[in-house]
């Protein structure tokens, strides 16, 4: 469990000035970092400044920075991307905050990042772990391959986000705070219509009761007060349950949380006895790569995966072994007849 228990200087001993974490989340929100940002950033600067045994951190700087990031990697063993994680928390705080420059951030040993090939599913294996969901989790299932979406970003889509009449769907601050708009598949049209119907009357009897209110991104529930019970804003897939905001006191009905996608996606995959290790991630990948074997232009594959390199995209060709045309092995020319083993 985190907590703000962090030391302070005479400067924020006072009680009128906010305490640093705070100070890290409201700095956050205002600039509209998401909440997920928000919730991974925090627990790293308390590791942070634990990890110098409670030395604030303005006393500390580039030197420290190296220590604690060289044992993430070297004691820790975390991942590439963690790492970046930690020391990016860590500069926003520096630079953002404080105001401070920590100095050359030199000479740390990097966590290695695995050169991996994302897992891809073949379109009949799709089809096969699809076909062995049901309800909620198969609509969800089937827009995440149909789209190429992330799964958080398919949790978090609201009403006003899918347009029937262009058949497209935008995706709101996606990873690294960018919108962007994806086709929406004509398969999945009157599922999610439906879908949509039993999803509008929960709403209405919710607001009978006094509820029916959802949260707002940045500062629009101040701005608009009403528009947290209007249609447009709820969830496409809500939870079950309401949850009290702690800042507001507000009772919310949150998105359906990624696990319990991810919970279906797993049953069905050991059920049909698939080997590969997939995930509701793996329908992006194999999104992506369904579309650059149909002969898309790998631009607009890049754009519909909403990603900031085209290189991040070019993997996808790795993963088909091809450069423009397939590679055959020199094998596959020969006649060497039936192989078998006994």
């Amino acid at each position: 469990m985190v907590t703000d228990a962090i030391p302070t200087t005479s400067e924020t001993q006072s009680s009128k000035s906010p305490r640093l974490l705070d100070r890290v989340r409201a700095a956050m929100r205002t600039m509209h970092y998401s909440q997920r940002t928000e919730e991974s950033y925090i627990p790293w600067l308390v590791r942070f400044i634990r990890f110098h045994g409670l030395r604030h951190p303005q006393e500390m700087g580039a030197k420290e920075i190296n220590e604690f990031l060289t044992h993430l990697a070297v004691e820790g063993r975390v991942a590439a991307s963690t790492q970046n994680q930690a020391m990016n928390a860590i500069l926003f705080l520096y630079r953002k905050i404080l105001k401070l420059e920590p100095g050359q951030i030199v000479g740390v040993i990097r966590a290695q990042r695995p050169k991996r090939l994302p897992v891809v599913l073949t379109r009949e294996e799709v089809t096969r772990i699809l076909n062995g969901l049901s309800g909620v989790a198969k609509l969800v299932g089937t827009i995440l391959y149909g789209t190429g979406m992330r799964v958080f970003e398919g949790m978090q889509l609201r009403v006003k986000d899918i347009d029937f009449g262009r058949k497209e769907i935008t995706v709101r601050d996606g990873k690294g705070q960018k919108d962007r708009v994806t086709m929406l598949p004509q398969t999945v049209i009157s599922g999610l219509q439906a879908h949509l119907q039993i999803v509008q009357q929960l709403h209405e009897t919710d607001l009978k009761k006094g509820l029916g209110r959802v949260a707002l991104p940045f500062a629009l529930a101040r701005k608009y007060p009403d528009a947290d019970r209007e249609w447009g804003w709820q969830w496409v897939f809500p939870a079950t349950r309401h949850y009290v905001d702690r800042q507001t006191g507000v009772q919310h009905r949150h998105h359906l949380h990624e696990s319990v996608i991810q919970k279906a996606v797993d049953r069905v995959v050991k059920s049909i006895g698939l080997t590969k290790p997939a995930t509701p991630h793996t329908f992006r990948h194999s999104f992506a790569t369904h579309l650059i074997q149909d002969g898309y232009d790998i631009r607009t594959v890049q754009e519909l995966l909403g990603h900031a390199d085209v290189s991040t995209t070019m993997i996808y060709t790795h993963v088909l072994n091809q450069g423009g045309q397939a590679v055959k092995s020199p094998l596959d020319k020969l006649d060497i007849g039936e192989i078998v083993t006994e």
